[in-house]
Parts: C-alpha cells; sequence; structure tokens
C-alpha cells in the first residue's frame, strides 16, 4: 500500500500549518504559527525540518505566514509561492533565501518529487490566493480554506477528491454575537471573507458522489464557532442530502493540537 498520509499540525484563526506526505515527499501547506511551533509539531511526526521538500503557501495573511521567513532561512526549506503572494509578504519574503524561492501559477499544475500539486484560485480578501489540489498516483486530496464563497470552479476543483480539508469557519449567529467589532464580522460574512459551516456541510453533500470519503473541518474561527457546532450543522446538511453515515469520515480540526494521520489509499 503506498503510502500518501495527511496530518493538521495547526488549523485555525490563529495560525495553520498543514503536513503531506508519501513515499518520496513530505511537504508543508502554510506556516501561519511560529518556527519553534512548527518544528515541534514536525518532531512528533517524526520528521526533522531537514526532510521536507517544500513549504507550499495559499496567500500571504499571517495566520498562514507568521513563521514562514524564519523558518526557511533557518531550514534551508524550498518554498513554493505565486509572484503576487510573495510581492505581499516583504517582510516575509526577504528572509527567504533567493535559490528557494519556486514560483508557480495559480491553475498550473507543478510537480514535488512523487507529488502532483494543481492550486486553484478562491474568492479571499488577499492578493492571489489558492487552495491545492494534490495527486499522488490515482488519489487526490484537496486544501480548501479562507473561501469566502463557493464557485463552480472551487467545485470542479475538488471534485474526485478522497480527502479534503475544508473550511468551516464560523456560524452566523455566534458571528452576530461575538466581540468582533461590526467591520471584521462584515469582512468574515463577505464573499471575500470566510465559509460558515452551513456552506461548508453544502459543499460536501454536493461532493459526496464524486469519490469524497474523509472530511476535515479547517480554520474555525476561535470567537465565532465552536468544533461541536461546526461538526453537528455540517451533519445536519448531510443528514438533509440523505447521507449515509458509513459512507463518509467527518472530523474537525484543532487550533492547537495536531490532528489524527490520514492514510489516503
Amino acid at each position: 500500500m503506498s503510502k500518501f498520509n495527511f496530518c493538521s499540525l495547526y488549523s485555525g484563526s490563529s495560525g495553520n500549518s498543514l503536513l503531506v506526505q508519501s513515499e518520496n515527499a513530505n511537504i508543508l501547506i502554510d506556516a501561519g504559527v511560529s518556527c519553534k511551533k512548527i518544528v515541534q509539531s514536525l518532531e512528533k511526526q517524526n520528521i526533522s525540518p531537514d526532510m521536507l521538500d517544500g513549504v507550499l503557501i495559499t496567500h500571504e495573511h499571517t495566520d498562514h505566514v507568521q513563521g514562514l521567513g524564519t523558518f526557511a532561512k533557518k531550514y534551508n526549506v524550498p518554498i513554493f509561492v505565486n509572484q503576487e503572494t510573495l510581492d505581499a509578504m516583504p517582510k516575509q519574503r526577504d528572509k527567504i533565501p533567493e535559490e528557494n524561492i519556486n514560483l508557480f501559477k495559480v491553475q498550473d499544475y507543478f510537480e514535488i518529487n512523487d507529488l502532483k500539486i494543481k492550486p486553484f484560485k478562491i474568492p479571499h480578501d488577499a492578493t492571489n490566493p489558492c487552495g491545492f489540489s494534490i495527486f499522488n498516483g490515482d488519489n487526490k486530496i484537496s486544501i480548501a480554506t479562507d473561501i469566502g464563497h463557493i464557485t463552480k470552479d472551487i467545485l470542479k476543483s475538488l471534485e474526485e477528491s478522497k480527502f479534503i480539508l475544508l473550511e468551516a469557519n464560523y456560524d452566523p449567529n455566534v458571528l452576530r454575537c461575538s466581540p468582533y467589532p461590526y467591520s471584521l464580522k462584515t469582512r468574515i460574512a463577505s464573499s471575500t471573507g470566510h465559509l460558515s459551516n452551513e456552506e461548508a456541510g453544502k459543499t460536501i453533500s454536493y461532493l459526496l458522489g464524486s469519490g469524497l470519503e474523509n472530511v476535515m473541518l479547517g480554520h474555525l474561527s476561535k470567537n465565532s464557532n465552536f468544533p461541536e457546532l461546526a461538526y453537528k450543522t455540517v451533519v445536519e446538511e448531510l443528514i438533509s442530502s440523505n447521507y449515509n453515515e458509513d459512507s463518509l469520515k467527518l472530523s474537525v480540526a484543532s487550533r492547537d493540537y495536531t490532528s489524527e494521520t490520514i492514510n489516503i489509499t
């Protein structure tokens, strides 16, 4: 059985970093916590930073790149990023050794050892944000967070994924009562903000017929969501779509703790 694993190191509004492993590659997606925290989490997975073949960046917001520059400089790891995102994070960019910067174009495939990667556009208030579909042989997984709304192109990008880490950022009622200022509440709920629990559920329901077997809800807000509520809302959406409980495994990523390792076969 070939190795194709996913693990969430950190996922939430306060910081994001995800690990994907295959027989011949170890990659991180985002580095939105401190360098020290990333190293500690990798060690729990028996990985040292020098075993990484790259760090993929979705966009320039701090909760996705906070530790990037220090990590890249200290451990000499290749960074994969689009030009617009790189230009939008000068503080991080200036720490990355130039020879380690690998530019990709959103929508164009690129490869890291035995992984084939396709970045896809997402609607979010960043410069040129993207999600990633990652292929290993016949298996496909996708990472999709920081999505203001779901588009036909996003659904097309997610189809035929066996596993998806999908954003379930907020519950509208909890958001309304949260301590956030009005401007931030408006931003979160906007078409270039984040995805609600209900929208996540509708998206998963739509994808059930395309081979989806496992979903981890991620990027939950600390102040406008609860893990139990996200899970419950998504399950209710799935039940309304006649989903069979045995056909899909659903979990919620923690903001502070490493998730279980999911093996995609």
